[in-house]
């Protein structure tokens, strides 16, 4: 029987007739079902969150880099958007694209995940896949996702198909979109795998099949701890050359010259982002059930935890030489997203570094030209508007701290006219006509 059901799935996939339900329309659900809709296949777009369900089925973006034109995909291929998970029963692939938080103890929270599943599992059929996008620890597809989805009597491999593949989307990178990226697939047997590597082959360049949900689940945070590796490396170069007077952006540009044995990474305020700061705590989580303790992992973490301070630090330093004090100094903050050229602010450091001065006294205003009102996040309720910028108001600052490079900051203008600029970023190297005193941190 569970043959005929894979027959029949396979069938649908290759047709491209196979009715894909995706959970979640954030940052990486959204660019999916574009995605799917574009290759022909009929897709369900489901979210709680009414708002963005409505602005999908008019055919608007809530997500900078994504465009109207690429929502409109959706609805010119007759894809529906939803609140209504009863509709998952209409569904032959459910693709799970749910936020993986940490706890405030820096441990998983996989709620988002068991809630969906308990959701799946009211409307699962014979023939289903269900295939776990989200970032999470080695072994939650087959110990969380899985006796979860079974609960109601269906057996997984037999009955209904479970793979996972972690998502890879860079919000904001238009050199690798969504089809370029090769899908690494995990399934729980190899029939669901074969399906999940077929589902995938429609939309994608390439697929990795691997041999368990375990390794995809694992692959997906090597990914992200050697990425939060290296930056805590630069991070704390970064500290350390500070002390000796050389300019580490200065020091990578010439070891990159080197063809070979070198991968540059370069510092900042600190990590953001839903990956980098949170999938390492995931691991290191997960190692202490098997006795072994990820000691450069949680010592990456840390530096790159701290790297706010050390911003501040620096903020102080400089305000001490033009002789002011940080409490009752107007500072601006440029960018609060986590990364230039997009609106995404999740774990930014910027939201951190605005803390921290407001907790010293300071006055912050900010400004970004991708996030015009601060939204409630799950750590800040912080209600601000972006500021403009204009001589008057840059001149009236004691500090501009650069937090995220953002493109289309015009760094010129700000040259001429702040008085003191703090640069994370590296943002004012190499430019003329400069009158700002500039300090690096």
């Amino acid at each position: 029987m569970n043959q005929e059901r894979e027959r029949a799935l396979l069938k649908k996939i290759k047709s491209r007739e196979g009715i894909t339900g995706i959970i979640g329309m954030g940052y990486v659900g959204l660019p999916l079902a574009i995605e799917f809709a574009k290759a022909g296949f009929p897709v369900i777009s489901l979210d709680i969150d009414e708002h963005k369900v409505n602005r999908i089925n008019a055919g608007k973006s809530y997500i900078g880099h994504i465009s109207d034109q690429a929502i409109k995909v959706l609805s010119e291929h007759n894809c529906l958007a939803t609140s209504d998970f009863s509709r998952l029963g209409e569904t032959d692939c459910v693709l799970i694209c749910v936020p993986t938080p940490l706890t405030r103890n820096h441990e998983p929270d996989v709620s988002f995940i068991k809630s969906t599943a308990e959701t799946i599992a009211r409307h699962l059929h014979p023939g289903q896949l269900v295939v776990l996008e989200s970032t999470t620890y080695p072994g939650t597809t087959r110990e969380v996702l899985k006796p979860i989805l079974e609960h109601g009597g269906l057996t997984a491999g037999r009955d209904f198909f479970l793979a996972y593949s972690p998502e890879r989307e860079d919000p904001g990178n238009t050199t690798f979109p969504t089809a370029s990226l090769p899908k690494v697939v995990g399934g729980l047997t190899d029939r669901c795998l074969g399906l999940a590597c077929a589902l995938y082959e429609s939309i994608v360049a390439a697929v990795v099949p691997v041999s368990s949900p375990e390794t995809a689940e694992a692959t997906k945070l090597l990914e992200n701890i050697f990425r939060s590796v290296n930056i805590a490396l630069v991070n704390e170069m970064k500290m350390v050359f500070h002390r000796m007077g050389l300019d580490i952006w200065e020091v990578i540009a010439a070891a990159k010259s080197k063809p070979f044995g070198f991968m540059p990474f370069y510092p900042g305020p600190g990590l953001g982002g839903h990956c980098i700061p949170i999938d390492p705590f995931y691991l290191t989580w997960r190692a202490r059930e098997f006795d072994i303790s990820t000691r450069f992992i949680e010592l990456a973490g840390e530096i790159n935890t701290a790297m706010p301070l050390f911003v501040l630090a620096g903020v102080v330093e400089a305000l001490n030489d033009e002789m002011k004090s940080l409490k009752g100094s107007r500072i601006l903050l440029l960018g609060v997203a986590y990364k230039k050229d997009v609106d995404d602010m999740r774990e930014s450091p910027g939201l951190r570094l605005m803390e921290l001065l407001q907790q010293r006294g300071a006055e912050v205003d900010y400004h970004d030209p991708h996030i015009s009102v601060l939204p409630a996040t799950r750590k800040y309720r912080f209600e601000k508007q972006s500021v403009d910028l204009t001589s008057e108001s840059l001149q009236a600052y004691d500090a501009v701290i650069i937090v995220t490079d953002h493109s289309a900051v015009d760094y010129d203008f700000i040259g001429r006219e702040a008085g003191l600029i703090i640069d994370t970023r590296n943002a004012m190297a190499g430019r003329t006509g400069v009158s700002a005193r500039v300090v690096k941190a």
